[in-house]
């Protein structure tokens, strides 16, 4: 059987506000919901939707299941938070069909944006992305943490902004403070660095430092943390409010 869908929704960084018509609209057709149990618990739908919820690690067999049920006929929508293709189930779905069944390639699938956890930290921020930047998971479930540190290492001295996805966890308690002296050893250490946590959420809470100070304790799995260039500049405002953090857009060629 077909004549089922499978879309993929980024429901943004937590805020509703900040969930994309696109993805309101996407969500209204779904019959099923499935993801990671706080993507879909925070999505309203009514009682006629199905909830398949499944672990944070579960990624693979989540897709296969997904579409699973858009070969049935259901128009099923895989949740992410921020945009599902920055570290998202989108890669996860693309990963199911490319190994799994020659009819999977037949099915309609989309993939809808959403505001990613970067671009609401750095919105919320002022505009430390205004040059090159990169993102980076700090997570070694898939991938060495040599490779972790190689890739900081390499972002830090080419002088992009880095954002790091993942920071800290119950199971990686240290990374973050390993991956804070990694990259002292290439940054001249008064670079800013801020701790985004929980963006556009009630429990949001932004801290400001520099490389050479971060503390990795301030910071937890629903933390953004964005890591300045020599061209990140803070903009200091009078009587104690927040200063803004931006980068400069133009670059000097290196000596």
């Amino acid at each position: 059987m077909s004549g089922g869908s499978l879309v993929i929704v980024g429901l943004g960084p937590g805020n509703p506000q900040q969930l994309t018509p696109q993805a309101y609209e996407a969500l209204a057709a779904a019959t099923d919901l499935v993801g990671y149990a706080p993507y879909v618990r925070r999505v309203q739908a009514g009682p006629e939707v199905v909830r398949h919820i499944s672990d944070n690690r579960e990624e693979i067999s989540r897709a296969r299941h997904a579409l699973e049920l858009a070969m049935s006929g259901r128009h099923v929508a895989v949740v992410s938070g921020g945009d599902a293709g920055v570290f998202g189930m989108a890669s996860a779905v693309f990963e199911a069909v490319e190994t799994g069944l020659p009819e999977w390639r037949t099915l309609d699938i989309r993939v809808v944006p959403g505001v990613s956890a970067v671009l609401a930290a750095a919105a919320r921020l002022g505009a430390p992305l205004g040059g090159d930047f990169c993102v980076i998971s700090l997570s070694d479930n898939l991938k060495p943490w040599s490779v972790v540190l190689e890739r900081l290492r390499l972002a830090a001295q080419a002088g992009f902004v880095i954002a790091l996805y993942n920071p800290r966890s119950h199971a990686r308690p240290w990374q973050l403070g390993a991956a804070f002296e990694h990259l002292r050893q290439s940054m001249r250490g008064d670079e800013p660095v801020a701790f985004a946590r929980a963006v556009g959420r009630a429990d949001e809470a932004i801290r400001l430092s520099t490389i050479a100070q971060a503390d990795a304790e301030w910071a937890d799995m629903s933390t953004l943390v964005l890591i300045g260039c020599p061209a990140t500049r803070l903009v200091e405002r009078p009587m104690g409010q927040e200063p803004w953090l931006y980068t400069a857009r133009k670059v000097e060629e290196a000596r």
